[in-house]
Formats: C-alpha cells, structure tokens, sequence
C-alpha cells in the first residue's frame, strides 16, 4: 500500500513539475468536476446550478469569498472547508505561477533577441558598435519622430548583449547575418530600410551581399572602415550605399579651412543648429528648374537647396547644381534647414 501512495505521489510530482498546460487544465476540470459532484452528494441544490456553480467556485476557489453564495448543509460546510478552498487555493496559485512565468518569459526572450518578430516596412540596424550603435538608434529615433508613418526600428545583432533600448526598438539575436532562418526571425525582406555596422568590414561587405540578394527593393547603407572596399561591393551590389569613415578628410579640410569639422557636425546632428535632409519631388508635379526650387525654399522655409538626385540613379548625388537644370517628378533634392519640412506646398513653386 505505502509503495503504492509512492508511486502515485511521484507521479504526481513529475506531473507539476513539468507545469503544462495540458496538466494545469486537465487539474482544473478534476477540481470541478469533483468538487460539483461531492457538493451535489452533500444536497447543496443551489450551489449546484451551473452558472452559479461556476462563479461560486472561482470566488471561493481563488479565496475572494464574497459570501452571496455559500453551503448550507453541514456535509457542504466540510467540504468546503477542507477540500474545494484548499485544493483551488492551490490550483488558483499553480495557475497564477504559470502566468507569471510565460510572461517573464515572454519578456526575457524579448529582451534577448529570442523572439520571432513579425513586422515591414521597418528600418533594420544589423551589427553592434556599442556607443556608436547606441548613438546611431538615438538618431534614428530622433528622425522618426519627425515623419508620418513611423517605422519600427529593429536592432539585429551577433553580440551576447539584451536589448539597449527596450521599449523603443526590437530586438533580435542571430548567429550569423548570412542565414536565411536567423535574418527571417528580423524579416529582412520586408525592411525598408537596412543599415549595416560591423567592427570589421568583411562581415559588413558579406552581410550586404546577402541583404541585398534577399531584399534588392530595400534601401540599403553600409559603412566601412577601409574605403577600398567600397569600389568592390559597389560592383557587385550598386544598389548598395557605402558611407566610409571621413573622420580623417575632416581633421585634414580644418586644418586648412578652421570650423569645417564643426560645420560638418552640424549638418549631421539633428538635436542642434541646421541640419540636411532629403525629399522627393511629387510624381504629379510637371517639370520644374533648379533656381525655382532654390528661391522658393529659401523664401517661404527657410530652406537652401544644396544637392539633386535623379530618379533612375538615387547614388549619384550633384551639389550645388546649375540653377537651369530641369528636375522631373520623382527626382530627389536634398537641403539645410533647421528641421525636417513635413507639409511642402509644392504647387506654389509652379506659380509665377
């Protein structure tokens, strides 16, 4: 007998161990149904009614007890007492147990990169620099904040870190920027816009190989450390903006023309003084010359036209373009000003 009971209790044990959810569920209906047919042998005709048996039994169970319901008969008081409050406290706790650890779960492997996201048209970081990284998602959630649509901006990484910026990027964790299982769990081929940083540059020029074969519409920027690369993916992949490091052709141009690093910096930095930004010209605008443009921003935003880019080649960038140049729709123009122009009233720059 006894090595029975063992038998039956390590059972049970290994059962609410393990904490499925099937055991928790197949618990709960054991629990009811047990519990209504001793309540139904105890003679508690009210408290076996099926609506309020089941609001009784969550109250009394998860010891609320509100007292609107409750046994009449001595039988049910015992009951009550010594079985459905102790086993539904117990059940009620299991459960509760179970809830907050899925959702801690849940949360670590959010915050772990675990997760498969499920996302597009979103912006997709792929490596970690660490402060340049951190400095880079700042930025971007800065500029995000200055356009309509608002883009998920997904961090996708190598490095065993947790997310930076929990609550204002996704994050994802993969072993390798080359697999097609791992780069599907950041949905690389739905991103819109796919920024690519890695401390060294053959993985940056091997991620954006495998990048753009997989998503060739996304806009794509790579940065490299070693300008000699950039020649080499630009054959292969044109599709592809390469941004090599400048820092030594500014400290050479300042040393020559002073505040030209400062100037640099601040048309890069979106937090203070003018800074540069793009926009594309509407596609039912009829053709239009530069210097209307260049008056009319300067004019009315506060604005200075600085570069163009036509439609059928977005990489080949001309500044400071002739003021006769005809622009079409669709062709880019870049400018200073001291925020991002949101609403252009480009019909005005047709009028006389």
């Amino acid at each position: 007998m006894n090595q029975k009971f063992s038998k039956l209790r390590s059972l049970l044990q290994r059962v609410f161990a393990e904490m499925r959810w099937y055991s928790i569920l197949i618990t709960l209906v054991f629990y009811a149904s047990s519990s209504w047919l001793l309540l139904r042998w105890a003679g508690e005709t009210t408290l076996v009614e099926h609506t309020d048996f089941i609001y009784w039994l969550m109250v009394t169970g998860s010891t609320v007890g509100y007292g609107d319901l409750s046994p009449t008969t001595s039988a049910g008081k015992y009951l009550v007492a010594f079985y459905v409050i102790p086993l539904g406290l117990s059940i009620f706790a299991l459960v509760l147990g179970r809830v907050a650890t899925w959702v801690s779960n849940q949360w670590q492997k959010g915050a772990r990169g675990l997760k498969s996201l499920d996302i597009e048209d979103h912006i997709l970081v792929l490596g970690w620099n660490g402060h340049r990284t951190i400095r880079l998602l700042n930025l971007l959630i800065r500029e995000r904040a200055s356009i309509e649509d608002d883009p998920t901006i997904v961090l996708c990484v190598r490095a065993d870190i947790t997310n930076p910026l929990p609550g204002q990027i996704e994050f994802v964790k993969v072993a390798t920027f080359s697999n097609d299982i791992d780069m599907d769990r950041a949905c690389v081929e739905k991103a819109r816009v796919v920024l690519m940083d890695n401390p060294e540059d053959d993985l940056t020029m091997t991620t954006a190989l495998y990048c753009s074969q997989r998503n060739p519409k996304a806009q794509m920027v790579a940065y490299f450390n070693d300008e000699s690369l950039v020649g080499l993916l630009q054959k292969h992949c044109p599709n592809v903006e390469c941004t090599p490091s400048v820092a030594v052709e500014m400290l050479a141009k300042s040393a020559f023309d002073p505040g030209s690093s400062l100037l640099h910096h601040d048309l890069l930095d979106v937090y203070d003084g003018q800074a540069q930004y793009s926009v594309s010209i509407p596609s039912d605008l009829t053709p239009i010359k530069v210097e209307r443009i260049f008056e009319h921003l300067k004019r009315h935003y506060r604005a200075t036209l600085i570069g163009i880019s036509k439609s059928d080649n977005n990489l080949n960038i001309l500044v400071n373009p002739d003021l006769d140049l005809i622009l079409y729709p669709d062709d880019k123009i870049f400018y200073i000003a001291e925020k991002r122009i949101i609403d252009i009233r480009w019909h005005e720059f047709l009028e006389a």
